[in-house]
């Protein structure tokens, strides 16, 4: 009896919502349209700061931009996945619905982040390689620095104009990318910005600087590679390792569904399973920080 009242509910609720944002939908439109002849030729005031500023850094840092009005939805919308689950599969699923969700979206997040960085990392070294070739040709460290980033490519273009923007907006230059390092926190960020206030506040040749934290940068990804290539084996083994029970329980299932359903409905059965399904979950994430610190 509980169940067709909650997917009533449910049903309700979506409804609900879906009226709410097509209704919403309509009265920005208009809005925006009457601002925008309004604020025509007008200086444009300041944003506002978001309410969840650390969600907020992660998806910049992953290149998703800032989270909009659509992130409510998708709120709602993991919401009632929760209700769903609990109705179709009682406590585990609302228990799944509930930790899923969220894991995932950090682990996709996290996973568009290193591949960001790692690029971004690599292609410093050449907008480098361009500010030093625009300062011995006369230019100024801050225009040699906004023509390095006008000439390089995305992703490190698009991140970077963080930095043209600030500076455009009065900010020094240091300032600006010292901001820019903070926000995706990584040492040969922070060393270019760290060059670039020293620079700015004691002189000195600005080129040579830059020259010495290409050839560092470019080091420190050689040491990188040999790391990696010493230690395959073992990052290997973890790979084997952490994947080895779940091979082993799909094939029982596709060979032997009785085998695993029979612990399943088992009471002690189940309770096993369960304890060894979170001992397998603790088992990967150790193994993930161990790969993580080679």
């Amino acid at each position: 009896m509980l169940g067709p009242v909650i997917l009533i509910t449910l049903c309700l609720v979506l409804l609900g919502l879906s009226i709410r944002l097509f209704l919403h939908g309509i009265r920005k439109t208009a809005n925006e349209k009457v601002l925008g002849r309004l604020a025509a030729g007008q200086p444009q005031l300041a944003e506002e700061k978001p309410k969840w500023v650390g969600l907020e850094r992660m998806f910049l840092r992953a290149g998703l931009g800032r989270p909009t009005e659509r992130f409510g939805l998708w709120m709602s919308l993991w919401a009632v996945s929760i209700g769903l689950g609990y109705l179709l599969f009682d406590w585990v699923g609302l228990l799944v619905m509930l930790v899923a969700p969220p894991l995932i979206l950090r682990l996709y997040i996290a996973f568009l982040y290193r591949r960001r960085i790692k690029r971004m990392i690599e292609q410093l070294p050449q907008l480098l390689d361009h500010t030093v070739r625009s300062l011995k040709s006369g230019r100024t460290l801050s225009d040699a620095v906004m023509g390095g980033i006008e000439a390089s490519d995305d992703p490190l273009k698009k991140a970077m104009g963080r930095v043209q923007r600030n500076v455009q907006l009065g900010v020094n230059l240091p300032d600006a990318v010292s901001d820019f390092a903070e926000l995706y926190e990584q040492d040969e960020l922070r060393m270019f910005a760290l060059g670039l206030k020293v620079n700015h506040r004691y002189g000195g040749n600005a080129s040579e600087l830059l020259e010495n934290l290409i050839k560092l940068i470019r080091e420190r990804d050689q040491g990188a590679r040999q790391l990696r290539a010493l230690t395959g084996e073992t990052r290997m083994t973890a790979w084997v390792l952490g994947s080895l029970p779940i091979i082993l329980v799909s094939y029982f299932m596709l060979t032997n569904p009785g085998y695993m359903l029979g612990m399943w409905h088992d009471s002690g059965g189940h309770t096993m399973l369960i304890i060894a399904a979170l001992l397998q979950v603790f088992g990967c994430l150790a193994l993930w920080r161990m790969l993580r610190s080679v």
